[in-house]
């Protein structure tokens, strides 16, 4: 109950804006459940006056329970109008602050569970989390009226009162044993969805690497044992609710006939009337109902304590940790930064050891080296996707971990290899960075990317849509469009990660072009393989190990550092056999 409670007082905070409208829907089950008890009253009165032959009150009680109806009926429909208004309005809410929340987790978090995880979270639980209310106070006016019709039972007799009594006590101890049973498997359940939904999403995103690779089978199989686990767990939940329904309904049925038989023994000895015995049975039907709804209301009450508490580790606990910034604010960020004695690992990992360089604003500076050098950990670390073990890294000669949120995201960009591309036009794409994005700016970002030219080949031009993670157009394509959205986002770092390490020669120089358009008036960082594509940068730096082996310009290196030497005849080489 306590659990309950604290869900409940959580899941007011995105309720509160529909007080009124919550107010106005306790007041209609009020009023719902009053005439859950007059209508079997009235309903009694008819099968009076029809055994009595009292046709003229029986028309008249025929008519009020027909107005009584139609006052049921409207009133339901307000009651299901503002009950959709709530739950969309929670839901939404509910939603909303949960996706931001999940955007403010490290990456670190992100990296150890998967998609689906989050997204059960973000879909499933915020659906049963945004339904209590609607659902308590639904079930409140079906348990209101059975108190109701016991009352008025114990005004007729006390002994059916009393019998009726302890079939609803015993049903409800049968239910709350089926509830507890059932919400051991369903806690299970959930976290085993989670799997399946988080595996299916990476099949489905990886479709096509799958079908290369001749994988199908393998990746069905996995499927199918995920599957099956939670196939099993479900049937599990299916089967204890089926065992005890069989219970519950035996139970009913057994109680329906013993009170037949109290009927009879009544009836017999004078003890109440036929038309009387009638009203009572009526009664009887309705008050068993509300088992069922106190078994549907526990349900929910589980389903809402798990969602809440699913929900509540990503919004309230520190169970998944967040991204922390600074309170310093940059107003113009020039683009000077440095790393000072900067140590960093992926768990036992080792990647960089005491580094250290300086980086002057809009100079164009290369990193390279073999695999796992740290060249990429350097720039996560820049825009603080990660955070350094120890040293510091500054921007305009601040701490990283001073500044805040839009001093870094709004001054830095990362384009790799395969940048994301969303299921949108080419224009909404780009709206992403720049919602007032003017169809000049576009144009012009479009142009110095080297974009333009082949976006006005597209049928749709730029309302072409271009796929889930931009399918529809080549790996150098979704690079100048990464490029334009950098330059219209107008960041003064841009970081190049292996940008055109996957690209034929032609489209590599366009890349190579659309970051010359941008020398000069932007800090330009590059990871690359080739080493022909950084030959003109101010500086480049050689990696090896998570430290600077050397450092210089492209003739400078190929002086004094043996390692970039090689590694540059060899790429030579490579090119001339090819």
């Amino acid at each position: 109950m306590l659990e309950l409670v604290k869900n409940l007082k959580f899941a007011w905070r995105y309720v509160k804006e529909q007080k009124s409208k919550i107010i106005l829907l306790a007041i209609i089950g009020l009023l719902l459940a009053v005439i859950g008890v007059v209508l079997p009253i009235l309903s009694a009165r008819l099968i009076v006056y029809l055994t009595s032959n009292e046709l003229l009150q029986l028309l008249s009680i025929a008519f009020v329970v027909f107005a009584v109806e139609i006052l049921k009926n409207i009133m339901k429909y307000f009651s299901d109008y503002l009950l959709n208004i709530v739950y969309r309005e929670t839901f939404n809410n509910i939603q909303i602050s949960l996706g931001k929340e999940i955007l403010k987790l490290k990456n670190k978090t992100l990296d150890s569970n998967s998609s689906g995880f989050f997204i059960q979270r973000l879909m499933g639980d915020t659906s049963k989390l945004s339904s209590i209310f609607n659902i308590i106070n639904s079930n409140l006016t079906e348990i209101i009226s059975s108190i109701g019709i016991l009352i008025a039972v114990l005004i007729i007799n006390f002994w059916i009162f009393l019998y009726m009594l302890i079939v609803v006590i015993l049903l409800f101890v049968l239910t709350n044993m089926q509830w507890k049973s059932f919400y051991r498997f369903d806690k299970m359940f959930r976290g085993e969805e989670d799997n399946v939904s988080g595996f299916t999403g990476e099949v489905v995103r990886g479709a096509r690497d799958i079908k290369m690779l001749h994988a199908e089978n393998s990746f069905i199989n996995v499927m199918n044992s995920k599957i099956k686990k939670l196939n099993q767990t479900r049937y599990k939940m299916l089967s204890i609710d089926r065992n005890y329904n069989l219970i519950n309904d035996s139970v009913i049925d057994l109680s329906n006939l013993l009170l037949i038989i109290i009927f009879i023994y009544f009836i017999t000895n004078n003890i109440i009337t036929i038309p009387m015995a009638i009203v009572i049975y009526n009664y009887s039907l309705k008050n068993v109902v509300v088992v069922y709804v106190i078994n549907d209301l526990l349900n929910c009450i589980q389903n809402f304590n798990l969602s809440a508490e699913r929900i509540i580790d990503i919004l309230d606990n520190n169970k998944f940790e967040k991204e922390e910034f600074g309170n310093v604010h940059l107003d113009k960020v020039n683009g000077n930064f440095e790393f000072k004695d900067v140590n960093f690992s992926y768990g036992d990992n080792k990647v960089l050891d005491n580094l250290s360089f300086k980086v002057n604003a809009n100079s164009t500076v290369a990193f390279v080296g073999k695999s796992g050098a740290g060249k990429s950990t350097i720039f996560s670390l820049i825009d603080k996707m990660y955070e350094v073990d120890s040293g510091e890294i500054l921007i305009d000669g601040v701490n990283i971990n001073e500044l805040d949120k839009d001093s870094i995201r709004d001054n830095i960009t990362v384009i790799n290899q395969n940048p994301y591309i969303f299921n949108l036009s080419i224009k909404d794409n780009l709206k992403l960075v720049k919602e007032n994005l003017t169809d000049e700016e576009m144009i012009n970002a479009c142009k110095m990317a080297c974009l333009d030219d082949f976006i006005n080949t597209l049928p749709d031009k730029y309302d072409t849509i271009v796929g889930e993670g931009g399918i529809t157009l080549s790996g150098g394509q979704k690079q100048r469009l990464a490029i334009a959205r950098a330059l219209i986002q107008k960041t003064e770092i841009i970081l190049f990660d292996e940008a055109t390490s996957a690209l034929d020669n032609e489209t590599q120089k366009e890349i190579q072009e659309a970051i010359h358009n941008m020398q000069g008036e932007y800090t330009i960082l590059i990871i690359a393989h080739r080493l022909s594509t950084i030959i003109d940068s101010d500086r480049i730096l050689f990696l090896n190990d998570g430290h600077i082996e050397a450092e210089g310009t492209h003739e400078e290196l190929l002086n004094k550092s043996l390692a970039y030497k090689h590694l540059y005849e060899t790429e030579l080489k490579t090119n001339t056999n090819n």
